[in-house]
């Protein structure tokens, strides 16, 4: 029989047989049992989803016809039985570092008085060595009995001999004891640092309070992390992230130097998460050149500060601060040197991530970028961002959508300040305050975050706000302008879909559907249909980061 002849009779065959079946698509991992929702605006259905040995999803629908469809052989198999199963929760603001160092140090946001922080201070220096420094963090004075922030003179009987430096929970300012602020040679003539405050009592003396940049004036009593240190803050801040539900976060601040350890980590399969780098500034070029990337970290962001925040009184106003007339708040930057930032980063396609809380900083933003950039601001694709876009005055609530700028907000911050923002803004000022609705219905985009370890860094506890706008005992104030609240669709979206397009990533992340990354949160209830207040309630189950779990509650 001739090669011919034969070619000839297996054509006839197959024309006679049909052509031999394709072989289905091989799973690595199918999470089944589950109610899905794969957009933020769908409704949900009983599914299973499959996914592939790349991390991609696979394929998604209905459980019975999987096989048809897949190939399951070997795939590991996940039965969340009735588990609701998200697209991946990030957190589109937050410090990695911090969230992990607040781990591992002196922890003070449980601290609910000026009395009960001395008596933290007196225990935690008698473990200290002579002449050692104390570092802590997270107190805030809303609600405490004193009705103040406390001072030098507070903490001197605790601690007459060590130093000690306490950071308030946003990170603005800090309280240092008066051996700290001999041992670095702060007084009376000190003057303020561009950018801060050293607060002072009436005689001109300094209180002990030190406001944004003054805070860099104790840092030398502060021993730099070594390798060991930050490695252990980081793991430790990732797996604590991935236990809570998240499967990324947006990076804020990030120390450039750190970038090459991160790589390692990930590398290392260290960092469970999807991380986005905004570094700060002295990391554009890095971020230009997109140096020290894994598939999970992304380099390519830089984060500038506008002002200070609202509770330490550095967040810059258009009008003074109704409870202390005689400021402000803290320009941090000036117009020039900003615009110039703008065009080299808009030259070099990094994007820009600016911290703005206060009305008049927010405006200037708004201002700069549109003086700044070729276009006006308009189209150029960089999305650049807002981080906080705490207070808004009414006009510049358009501009978001004008100007292609994101609003990367994080919604627990208004039910902690909205306790104490009465006092400092007046209720008039309130009207453009944590204004989600009037963003959103303008055409903006709304990325959703925590600022951690600022909050607690929990998506149940932002989820929740961003919907209820109450505080986590169901409390709401006068002030509170709960018509601000959204949807829990909308929330949804501000926690899968708007972190994507923030991070240039809607192609690839924010909704399950095959040929996506598989990041899933899965959550123990139906976040979009349960009573609002048992939103707090919901447990994390399971997260899935490029279709590997990364936590597990079972």
């Amino acid at each position: 029989m001739t090669r011919l002849f034969t070619l000839v009779l297996s054509a006839l065959v197959v024309a006679a047989c049909g052509a031999p079946e394709a072989p289905k698509p091989q799973a690595a991992a199918v999470f089944e049992s589950a109610t899905v929702y794969t957009r933020w605006d769908a409704e949900p259905q009983a599914v299973d989803v499959a996914v592939d040995a790349g991390g991609a999803v696979l394929w998604v629908g209905v459980a019975d016809a999987l096989e048809s469809v897949v190939s399951t052989e070997g795939a590991a198999r996940y039965d969340l039985s009735g588990a609701v199963l998200y697209p991946g929760f990030t957190d589109s603001h937050a410090h990695l570092l911090g969230i992990g160092q607040r781990e591992l140090s002196l922890d003070l946001s449980g601290i609910d008085s000026i009395a009960a922080l001395v008596d933290q201070v007196e225990t935690e220096v008698s473990r200290l060595a002579a002449g050692e420094t104390l570092v802590g963090r997270g107190w805030i004075e809303t609600g405490w009995p004193e009705g103040r922030m406390p001072t030098a003179a507070d903490l001197d009987a605790a601690s007459p001999d060590n130093p000690v430096l306490l950071t308030r929970a946003d990170g603005h300012a800090l309280v240092a004891n008066s051996a700290a602020l001999a041992a670095v040679g702060i007084d009376a003539e000190t003057a303020d640092p561009d950018g801060g405050r050293i607060e002072r009592d009436a005689a001109g003396a300094a209180t002990g309070l030190l406001i944004d940049t003054a805070m860099a004036l104790v840092a030398p009593l502060v021993a730099e992390p070594t390798e060991p240190d930050l490695i252990r803050a980081y793991v430790t801040g990732g797996t604590t992230y991935a236990a809570r539900g998240w499967t990324g976060l947006h990076n804020m601040s990030v120390d450039p130097a750190h970038a090459p350890l991160m790589e390692r980590l990930s590398l290392e399969g260290r960092l469970p998460l999807r991380i986005y780098n905004a570094f700060d500034e002295s990391g554009l070029d890095l971020a230009a050149a997109r140096r020290h990337e894994t598939a999970t970290i992304t380099n390519r962001a830089v984060k500038i500060y506008m002002d200070g925040a609202l509770g330490s009184r550095g967040a810059l106003l258009s009008e003074p601060y109704a409870d202390q007339p005689g400021t402000s708040g803290l320009a941090l930057r000036r117009a020039p040197p900003t615009e110039a930032l703008m065009k080299r980063a808009e030259a070099a396609g990094v994007q820009l991530a600016i911290h703005a809380i206060g009305d008049l900083a927010n405006t200037r933003v708004f201002d700069w970028v549109e003086a700044a950039l070729a276009d006006g601001g308009r189209g150029a694709g960089l999305r650049w961002r807002i981080e906080h876009a705490q207070i808004l005055a009414n006009e510049d609530v358009p501009r978001f959508a004008e100007l292609g700028v994101i609003a990367s907000m994080q919604p627990s911050h208004a039910i902690g300040d909205l306790k104490f923002a009465p006092a400092r803004l007046g209720l008039d000022r309130l009207a453009g305050a944590y204004a989600w609705r009037d963003v959103l219905d303008a055409g903006g985009v709304i990325a959703g975050g925590s600022d951690a370890p600022v909050e607690v860094g929990s998506p149940l506890i932002e989820f929740y706000a961003a919907v209820a706008r109450k505080d986590l005992e169901g409390f709401q104030g006068e002030g509170w302008n709960p018509d601000q609240a959204v949807t829990r669709a909308e929330a949804l979206r501000m926690f899968t879909a708007a972190p994507a397009y923030a991070a240039f990533q809607e192609d690839v992340l924010g909704e399950i559907a095959p040929g996506r990354l598989a990041d899933f949160t899965v959550f123990d209830r139906d976040l979009m249909t349960i009573p609002e207040a048992e939103i707090l309630d919901a447990e994390p189950v399971m997260t899935v980061v490029g279709g590997k779990v990364v936590w597990t509650a079972r």
